[in-house]
């Protein structure tokens, strides 16, 4: 079978799927999330080991460090891709709920209920998390999903995908609710996005050049998880303590991710007291600072940051650094540099918070704590399916709530519209 006619049989019974899962008790799909968690502990040792074939081919071909950290498995990641699983099944179920009701002077009932989406596409780089994720959140929302690793973690990406059609054949779902594409062609993903007839959504998750490709190509809506140009600024009203630990946590902790800070904005009234310190724990865990005039005076080991630098999101031990004069132009550097993922600032004062939060516009803003929070385990949802940072219909962490529209049911008694 061609790719182009594979890839559209897919779709045909993931639409297939998609209406067996909308009338699918909530009981039986949560068994579904439960078990898959268990199955994938189960054989976690032949996960690593197909693993370790991406990530060897990923190292020979010469992949960026960050690219490689996203795409590594080990126990303890596969033990959180299990925990993800299993507190996604236990939520509430999102769909078919009533929302709002209301009665018209006619006598109508109109009520607002939650329904699934339908077929929705999953494209991603690297990271092979998603697969679980994805999988979990779509049936327990009663959604069909179609997934689309990249080549680089596809050993992975088809043992955990396997694993799950195993289990939701063991759970009495169609096992074609969560499907993968097989092969790296590009082609493939160019069909699919071409069958707007049948799939209701895309989710692109990786480098910008693939969103942009895919929003660029799809004919159904694109919720689209673009680059993280992370800020954290440091008011001039700080706990220096607290500044150090958390924008530590935000460069260092985990430097490949979409919500790591990228840029470090300080008013100027605490640079002197606060930089050379923070910039010394950041050279000792390997950071590369790129400041500006300022910030070299203070730390002459910084490199000059140009233009570019301001907009770019490294994934790397990599931090641009600027010296501020006020709270505004913090937030006017955001404005211009930021990518409305993830910003942050650091203060004691309430008034500067508040304007802070107010005037940054992004998907997640945070108080006196680090960016890295930007994610749906952390922010309770169980998982994401991706982090948007458009504006509709969702934005932010994707978890169940994002995975729903609604319809509007009208119950009535003979009326009749004059």
């Amino acid at each position: 079978m061609d790719i182009k006619k594979s890839v559209l049989v897919k779709a045909r019974m993931a639409r297939q799927a998609a209406r067996v899962l909308s009338t699918t008790p909530s009981r039986q799909r949560d068994k579904f999330v439960s078990k898959a968690a268990d199955a994938v502990v189960a054989v976690k040792e032949e996960i690593l080991k197909e693993n370790q074939k991406d990530v060897q081919y990923a190292q020979k071909h010469g992949l960026a460090k960050a690219f490689i950290d996203r795409l590594t498995l080990n126990e303890k990641r596969i033990e959180g891709m299990a925990a993800s699983l299993r507190e996604i099944a236990g939520m509430p179920d999102p769909v078919n709920r009533i929302t709002a009701g209301w009665q018209r002077p006619n006598g109508l009932l109109i009520e607002k209920v939650t329904i699934p989406i339908g077929v929705i596409g999953v494209i991603y780089e690297s990271r092979p998390d998603v697969t679980t994720d994805a999988a979990g959140l779509c049936v327990k929302s009663a959604n069909a999903v179609i997934l689309r690793g990249g080549s680089e973690a596809l050993n992975s990406n088809l043992k955990i995908w396997r694993v799950l059609q195993q289990v939701a054949s063991t759970c009495h779902l169609p096992e074609a609710c969560v499907q993968m594409i097989e092969v790296a062609d590009r082609e493939a993903v160019e069909e699919l996005l071409k069958l707007d007839n049948y799939l209701d959504m895309v989710v692109p998750r990786g480098g910008k050049s693939l969103i942009s490709a895919v929003a660029k190509m799809a004919r159904m809506p694109v919720i689209k998880h673009y680059e993280g140009v992370c800020h954290t600024y440091v008011d001039c009203e700080v706990d220096l303590d607290l500044a150090y630990r958390v924008c530590f946590n935000a460069k260092v902790q985990r430097p490949g991710t979409c919500n790591a800070m990228e840029t470090l904005l300080i008013h100027k009234d605490v640079a002197s007291s606060f930089l050379p310190r923070m910039v010394k724990l950041l050279e000792n865990a390997g950071v590369q600072i790129r400041g500006c005039d300022g910030t070299r005076r203070l730390v002459p080991s910084a490199l000059m940051a140009t233009e570019t630098d301001w907009a770019t999101e490294y994934l790397d031990l990599i931090l641009s650094v600027k010296i501020v004069d006020d709270l505004n132009q913090a937030i006017e550097h955001i404005q211009k540099y930021g990518s409305g993922h993830s910003e942050a600032i650091l203060t004691r004062s309430y008034d500067a918070a508040r304007r802070f939060v107010e005037a940054v516009d992004a998907s997640a803003v945070f108080v006196n704590t680090s960016t890295r929070f930007n994610d749906g385990y952390q922010f309770g949802l169980g998982a994401e399916i991706g982090i948007s940072t458009d504006k509709l219909h969702v934005r932010g962490p994707m978890g169940l709530e994002a995975l729903v529209s609604y319809k509007y049911v009208v119950y009535g008694d003979g009326q009749v519209r004059e």
